[in-house]
């Protein structure tokens, strides 16, 4: 849940310089689009890892105060001059008006162009909405006027039924399904691969093969969740991120709670090869005189186990300028909606509140075998008796995680497609322009 920062490399020979990066495209935000809102999210991470980055489009408005906005009507693909040859090649007529186009478009990219390291180059060279833009940046590139271009291939007009009645089998249209020298390719996705190198080759390639690199799109568990400031600051500093799987326990640390059962699941965990965090989010019972003495049980508990960094008191963890956490009522919310499952071991309680908060936010419930737990949850918990050995409900939670559909996916997500990861692993290492081929870079999609 960190951003990245800081993670591209200099420009060689401009060792003090940060890599200068484009991103071209028909629009730019505030128009909605997928790709669009793709060039928004791209161009914040590209200058938050310390890249100046400048958008070049045909419509749009600035929208980001560190990204300039440079307005080329050209490459709109509703400029009207380009709607009037649009009618012109769907007859199957290259004119006068469509070189003419191409002229105008050299005239400003030449100079737009000239100071950029790399330039993103969205659809154009896949898709037929701007045909001119396409030969273009051909003859860019032929010309040696163009940086390092990386073609970002959403959609390819020669394999999508809807289109491919108007290709024809000649320029300015082949070109959108031939490999152009020096351009780095990128598919979102693996089958879109296949379809390109199906396109350049007539054949299918086996998947890992080629120079075409796979970069899906992301998701931002920050901005998707929306948890407070606060709650994502407590995250980051606690490393809470960390946890496969983080387990939250909101309870007060007094001695019914059972809070050494919940540590000795934990060191189970990390002994079946998880990652676990537990979360204790109370404080020590502020009426029961013994309570201090529990907490030194506990802290023993967790020292003998050797699980300090695996099992987090919140009472006693301070903020970076030495104050404590509070915790309110809207953290809890958000810890809800942040963590992978509730684990309640208490042996004696006269409700149980947690389990209806996690009810109703979906979060999985692994809880102890009592009376009320049973009233409230039936067979919707995950309930465990008193006696069994940490270890065998250690094993029972790693089996749900590992086998229940909606964990699966949850952790799938967070593991390979926040854009987090899709960035460090993927995008930064091909804008850096790394010497290996493309394809062979950048980590492929994982598996499941």
């Amino acid at each position: 849940m960190t951003r990245p920062a800081g993670v591209l490399r200099p420009v060689a020979g401009r060792e003090h310089a940060s890599p200068s990066v484009g991103i071209l495209h028909f629009t730019c935000p505030p128009i909605i689009g997928g790709v669009e809102s793709l060039i928004a999210l791209h161009s914040r991470l590209l200058v938050e890892a310390g890249a100046r980055v400048r958008a070049l489009a045909g419509r749009g408005s600035r929208f980001h105060g560190a990204v300039p906005l440079e307005l080329i009507h050209g490459l709109d693909s509703k400029y009207p001059p380009l709607l009037a040859v649009n009618d012109e090649l769907k007859a199957g007529t290259v004119g006068p008006r469509f070189r003419a186009l191409v002229d105008e478009l050299l005239a400003r990219l030449r100079p737009a162009l000239a100071d950029l390291d790399v330039c993103i180059v969205h659809n154009a060279l896949s898709l037929h909405f701007n045909l001119p833009l396409t030969v273009a940046l051909r003859e860019l590139l032929e010309a040696g006027a163009a940086p390092r271009l990386v073609a970002w291939c959403h959609d390819l007009s020669w394999t999508n039924p809807l289109y491919i009645p108007l290709m024809r089998e000649r320029e300015p249209w082949s070109l959108l399904k031939t490999r152009l020298p020096s351009v780095d390719y990128v598919v979102v996705s693996e089958d879109r691969r296949e379809e390109l190198l199906r396109l350049w080759s007539g054949a299918p390639t086996p998947r890992g093969e080629g120079s075409i690199a796979v970069i899906p799109a992301g998701v931002d568990p920050i901005a998707k969740l929306r948890p407070r400031a606060t709650t994502v600051e407590l995250v980051r500093h606690l490393r809470l991120d960390a946890g496969r799987p983080l387990m939250l326990l909101p309870a007060r640390i007094t001695k019914r709670k059972n809070i050494e059962y919940a540590i000795r699941v934990t060191r189970a965990l990390r002994d079946l090869g998880c990652r676990p965090r537990l979360l204790v989010t109370g404080p020590p019972g502020p009426h029961n005189v013994r309570s201090v003495d529990y907490v030194d049980e506990l802290q023993a508990e967790r020292r003998t186990l050797d699980v300090i960094e695996e099992v987090v008191f919140l009472y006693e963890q301070r903020r970076a300028d030495g104050r404590p956490w509070r915790v309110t009522a809207a953290m809890m919310d958000d810890l809800y909606g942040l963590s992978d499952l509730l684990l309640f071991p208490s042996f004696q309680e006269g409700f149980g509140i947690p389990l209806l908060e996690a009810g109703l936010v979906r979060l999985p419930v692994f809880c102890s075998d009592i009376p009320p737990f049973r009233e409230i949850a039936g067979d919707a918990a995950h309930r465990f008796a008193l006696e069994d050995p940490p270890a065998e409900v250690a094993a029972r939670i790693a089996g749900f995680l590992e086998t229940d559909p909606a964990a699966r996916l949850r952790r799938r997500v967070l593991d390979t497609f926040t854009w987090e990861r899709v960035f460090a692993e993927r995008i930064a290492p091909l804008i850096a322009g790394n010497d290996a081929p493309t394809h062979a870079r950048l980590t492929a999609v994982a598996a499941p």
